[in-house]
């Protein structure tokens, strides 16, 4: 597994599986196991990589929180709203809550 950059929980393997949901190169570590409750995994995103618009289904009410551990960048909830609210910068602690 690369070490190089990922923060503490490290980069993790490139993210083929959800590729088309990114312009550039990320990388996955799952920190959870398969099938867990609650999912959880450290994205990491080469400079000037950027997820596009789409949204988590699940079978359960449980929402998703991003922690920014390392790096900086920007963070917009609800692409129907991308006019009317301003996007959030994020560095490292920050914490992001999408309710479901």
């Amino acid at each position: 597994m690369k070490n190089n950059h990922g923060g503490i929980f490290g980069q993790g393997f490139p993210n083929d599986a959800y590729a088309k949901y990114f312009i550039g190169n990320s990388y996955l570590n799952p920190l959870s196991k398969e099938g867990e409750y609650l999912p959880i995994a450290n994205v990491t995103f080469e400079p000037s990589c950027r997820n596009n618009w789409h949204i988590h289904h699940s079978k359960l009410p449980v929402g998703q929180i991003l922690i920014c551990v390392d790096g900086e960048g920007w963070y917009q909830e609800d692409a129907i709203a991308a006019v009317a609210k301003e996007m959030d910068f994020v560095s490292p602690a920050v914490v992001m809550v999408s309710v479901p």
